[in-house]
């Protein structure tokens, strides 16, 4: 089995090509992230650290270099195949929970893995046991409109684990919570991260954070620093 979940080789990306305005973004940037290690991305505002992460979850693609999940090579899929691996192999988190707010937190699990085919029942299992891990199971039948923002975001790391991807990709994912909040929040993504055995990439600005994943990655300017 491959040691690697992720592997980034020489990613290269630009906007306004050919223009006076152009903006290169990323300057070959390689990276790897072994299975079940957490990877902290570390980088101040503007230095290509979303463009990075959308790259590595296949929401955008690279003007050079390759993307690699679990050993092949997924730069040059087509956008069928694209969205089939980022349903299955792929978790995405954001600074925003972004739920819908017309259903409730356990329907918001469920419903990314019945569209994987996934029955009803084991779904609603599923979701329960995760919401149970971040300590949220008593709030199920809430919309997220009753969810405090701690609460909202954990529902978010549960949504974004239903489907048992390989790979983690999250863009400061507490960003938007206030110091003792996001510790515990973090403390709950973790302790998921963990039990589900699976690789993380986690943008963030915060460096306590950081520190408590098992190894811390530098972009600066576009470049591993």
């Amino acid at each position: 089995m491959n040691d690697v979940t992720l592997h980034l080789a020489g990613l290269r990306k630009g906007y306004n090509h050919g223009r006076p305005n152009e903006v290169q973004v990323l300057h070959d940037v390689s990276l790897e992230v072994a299975r079940g290690e957490v990877v902290a991305l570390v980088a101040p505002s503007g230095a290509g650290k979303s463009t990075l992460l959308h790259i590595a979850g296949l929401l955008d693609t690279p003007d050079a270099g390759t993307v690699s999940i679990g050993g092949e090579d997924l730069t040059s899929l087509g956008d069928r195949k694209r969205t089939a691996v980022r349903r299955n192999d792929v978790g995405f988190i954001y600074q925003f929970h972004h739920l819908l707010p017309e259903f409730s937190a356990l329907e918001n699990i469920v419903l990314p893995q019945l569209a994987n085919g996934v029955a009803q029942a084991e779904a609603e299992d599923h979701a329960r046991a995760l919401l149970a891990r971040v300590g949220v199971e008593a709030r199920a039948e809430h919309r997220p409109a009753a969810l405090s923002g701690g609460e909202q975001q954990r529902v978010a790391f549960c949504r974004a684990l239903a489907n048992r991807p390989r790979l983690l990709l999250a863009d400061e994912p507490t960003g938007n919570l206030d110091p003792a909040t996001s510790d515990r929040v973090f403390d709950a993504l973790m302790e998921l991260v963990r039990a589900s055995g699976l690789s993380a990439l986690i943008a963030t600005h915060n460096l306590e954070l950081a520190a408590r994943m098992d190894r811390v990655v530098r972009l600066e300017a576009g470049r591993i620093a």
